[in-house]
């Protein structure tokens, strides 16, 4: 069948469509589409979770023999290795297909290029880089991952238009309103861990729960995470109260108290002792560190303002998802959204490049991936 440049980008669209729907942690997310020798799609599937079939076989089987001679749209490229399942670039030659149209390469520095060349060694079309942008963006988080061993790091800031993040009293709740926090609900389902400081945890007394259970799909609920350096999670905290039925880390300093961390892993909690900085607080580049080691993929950071200015001081994050009410709490109000020294000039300040803008109810959101500008001279 000849390559029609419309009908490829259309079935691609399609196959990352399915592919925001997966969420196979620690592997990436991958849609997949078939279509039989005429055109018509006969198979479609998306990898649903890690040790599950991969998209590219799942929409080879239901295609069948249908899919004899026709095409395989797949936003990765198909692996050549052996994992918990065979390589998937078995399944493909042995379905008869004649073309593969890929979205992007595989990022892995172990396998890159493997399965789309060994296609090629069998004589079938492979045309590489539809809808290329929107397939690497799929796997942007994987891709670090998977090249640097450190998780990618998603920084939630809510705030008022002041960039207060609570009243003269303390109060948070809530600054932003009801739709923004189903956006956040949303957000916390498409990361591998959530995670607060101890300032927060304490104030806020938060779940760090996703309430929406069909927002998870058939992933597992992400990891709850607390910074604490000297533990000072309270027992009574909802999140140690919840610590047998949802997996939570407490990130604290190497001197941290032994009576607190035995409560506290009678409680159901695990207890990571991690190097400190010289400001006496636990080093956030070595608790990512440890993160990634222990297969977290990506983590999304909702507060509060001193985990925040570590991140951005130490250049971290990688992307930003800012809520802001249209609300003033004065210059009384509790610290702002972010407690770092800053840039010295607004040349050297991070940003969202390319922001989206969105309407959460009343409140604004912006988000997008962050660039931090060298020091100027």
């Amino acid at each position: 069948m000849p390559a029609d440049k419309d009908v490829d980008s259309k079935r691609m669209r399609r196959a990352i469509e399915l592919a925001r729907s997966a969420r196979p942690s620690p592997n990436p997310p991958v849609g997949a589409v078939v279509l039989d020798r005429e055109g018509v799609v006969v198979g479609e599937a998306l990898h649903h979770r890690a040790g599950s079939e991969h998209a590219e076989v799942a929409a080879l089987a239901l295609a069948g023999e249908q899919a004899r001679g026709g095409t395989l749209y797949v936003t990765l490229e198909p692996c050549n290795h052996e994992g918990k399942t065979p390589p998937c670039v078995d399944a493909v030659l042995k379905s008869g297909v004649k073309r593969v149209v890929l979205g992007c390469i595989d990022p892995n520095p172990h396998v890159t290029g493997g399965g789309a060349k060994r296609l090629r060694e069998a004589g079938i079309e492979v045309e590489i880089g539809v809808l290329a942008a929107e397939a690497r963006a799929l796997v942007t988080p994987w891709s670090k991952h998977i090249t640097s061993n450190l998780p990618y790091v998603s920084l939630k800031l809510a705030l008022s238009l002041d960039g207060r993040i609570a009243t003269r009293t303390g109060l948070s709740k809530w600054v932003t309103g009801p739709e923004a926090r189903a956006k956040v609900q949303q957000l916390r389902a498409q990361h591998d861990a959530v995670a607060v400081g101890i300032g927060t945890a304490i104030a806020d007394d938060p779940r760090l729960t996703v309430r929406d259970a069909a927002l998870l799909g058939f992933a597992s609920p992400p990891v709850r995470i607390v910074f604490d350096t000297r533990l000072r999670l309270p027992l009574r905290a909802r999140i140690v109260e919840t610590a047998r039925a949802v997996p939570t880390w407490l990130c604290c300093g190497v001197d941290a108290p032994n009576e607190e961390e035995r409560a506290l892993k009678a409680a159901g909690c695990e207890v990571l002792r991690l190097p400190m900085t010289a400001e006496g607080r636990v080093d956030v580049g070595a608790a990512l560190l440890e993160l990634g080691a222990r297969g977290v993929v990506s983590v999304f950071f909702e507060g509060g303002a001193e985990l925040a200015g570590s991140l951005l001081a130490a250049r971290l994050a990688d992307e930003l998802h800012a809520f802001v009410a249209p609300k003033l709490l004065g210059p009384r109000g509790r610290p702002g959204a972010v407690d770092w020294a800053g840039p010295e000039r607004p040349g050297e300040a991070p940003s969202i490049f390319q922001p989206r803008w969105e309407v959460c109810g009343q409140d604004a959101y912006v988000h997008g991936p962050i660039r931090f500008p060298e020091k100027e001279d």
